[in-house]
């Protein structure tokens, strides 16, 4: 019994980790929703808290209520919106099932969600890719429930003089030095919520 109980936790470990590296190694396409909904569930609840704010271009983070930071971010250049092909940033909540590119430099350039070895200064002529993290969302609401589909992340831009300005193509963009430390704090499952109008003050926050 004691050898079928250790080749029976084996058998789980080994599955938990083939679901892992579905999710990590997929390159060129999105990993099916039930595939990243069974790896979120396989992480702790989290009281992690993102809150984007489209009219003052800037997020703060929460840790069980209480504000810790605040960033300067860019939204969409083309508005607010879901539907597919607009490049518009959606609203409402969201949630985090992946955080790419821990360990890569400031300004590595990531394409498909891997890194392609070339690292890009801060504003370079001409140069607008995905850099250095990427933090997937998965929409939990039907005003964003293509976000997983449409590649809508939180992601490092070279472009920083564009902070605090819709520049963007839909994602939500943050400063290389500012999502590394993002994403140091940060974990799956965490919550985020892009609103139009203001921050809000923690006991605005909606459950």
């Amino acid at each position: 019994m004691r050898y079928a109980g250790k080749m029976k936790g084996i058998a789980m470990a080994f599955q938990a980790s083939r679901l892992l590296c579905a999710l990590g190694l997929t390159a060129c396409h999105h990993t099916r929703v039930t595939s990243v909904e069974e790896v979120r569930k396989a992480f702790p609840v989290t009281h992690q808290r993102l809150v984007v704010s489209v009219a003052e271009q800037m997020l703060v983070t929460f840790d069980r209520d209480q504000p810790k930071r605040l960033y300067p971010v860019s939204t969409s250049r083309f508005g607010v919106g879901n539907k597919r092909g607009s490049y518009k940033t959606p609203l409402g909540r969201m949630e985090v099932v992946e955080i790419v590119g821990k360990g890569l430099p400031a300004g590595a350039k990531l394409k498909a969600r891997q890194p392609t070895g070339e690292v890009v200064p801060v504003d370079a002529p001409g140069r607008d890719p995905i850099v250095t993290r990427v933090l997937r969302l998965r929409g939990l609401e039907r005003q964003n429930e293509w976000a997983l589909d449409r590649a809508i992340y939180i992601h490092g831009t070279p472009e920083e003089s564009k902070l605090k300005t819709p520049a963007s193509y839909g994602c939500v963009r943050m400063a290389s030095a500012d999502i590394i430390a993002l994403c140091k704090w940060v974990k799956v499952g965490a919550r985020v919520d892009i609103v139009l109008g203001k921050l809000p003050s923690p006991e605005q926050l909606s459950p």
